[in-house]
Parts: structure tokens; sequence; C-alpha cells
């Protein structure tokens, strides 16, 4: 076995109303030399649920890291940023905010709330795919990330 096919994939919760920006997610991963799993629930009550292993997500995988819409039905992602950096089984989980907002109150909101960093979504499809693949080459090459 090489060392490569040894080394577990980076998990990854994307959490994304949008279906058309989880499947563009989706297509800028994978072509990734880096095995990446990438886990999607759509809404903010869904993502609580994943990272605490309630429900149907019983047996959810712990993520490396949280690609994290603000906007975002039934819980908003404000919240759900919030509530991860409260919980201290979750804090340390990295949280990438990936939206289409630009307004300085959300991007403060989001850093006051202890967001790792803050992307807009681009409109541009070849944009949002090279901005998927540096959030990628950042923090799944570069970054060393927490143990669970």
């Amino acid at each position: 076995m090489s060392i490569i096919t040894a080394i577990m994939p980076i998990e990854v919760l994307l959490v994304e109303d949008n279906p058309g920006d989880a499947q563009l997610t989706r297509i800028a991963l994978e072509d990734s030399k880096i095995s990446i799993n990438l886990n999607v629930v759509e809404d903010g009550v869904e993502a609580m649920a994943f990272l605490r292993k309630q429900e149907k997500y019983v047996k959810a995988v712990h993520p490396d890291i949280v690609l994290l819409d603000l906007n975002l039905p039934r819980k908003d992602g404000r919240e759900v940023l919030a509530e991860i950096k409260a919980d201290e089984n979750l804090r340390r989980i990295p949280v990438v905010v990936l939206t289409t907002s630009q307004a300085e109150e959300d991007i403060l909101k989001a850093y006051n709330l202890c967001a790792n960093c803050y992307i807009t979504k681009p409109v541009d499809f070849d944009q949002f795919v090279k901005i998927v693949q540096s959030i990628e080459n950042f923090w799944f090459a570069i970054v060393k990330l927490p143990p669970e």
C-alpha cells in the first residue's frame, strides 16, 4: 500500500442550501490530488445535528473543516457559527464562511463569532471553481488541521 492510499481522506462538511452551489463545490473538489470526503447538509439545524451526531447523523464523521453559507433556512449560518465556536467539542473545527454576502456587518459578525476566514462566492463558474480550489490548497495542503 502506498503512502497516499494510507492517508485518511479530509472530511469536509459543506453547509449549503443552494443545490447548484453544492454541486459546483463538489465539481471543484473532484480534481483534487488529496482524498476529500464531502458531506453536504442543507440548513443550520441539519448542520448542528451532523456535528453533534444526532438523529440520522449518529454515524457521521467528525469533519476536519466546515464550509458554511450564512443565509440558510431554519437556522442561519451566523447561529451555526456561534454554536460551533461555543461548543467545547466543536470549537477547534476550522469554519470557512463561504457566502454571497459582501456586507461589512456580516464580515465583522462572522469574525467576531470566530470564523477562521470569510470568502465571498463569485457569481462566475470559473471563478467559483478557483475559489474552492484555493480553499482546498490552503486548508488541506498547507494548514495543519487539529486532530479530532
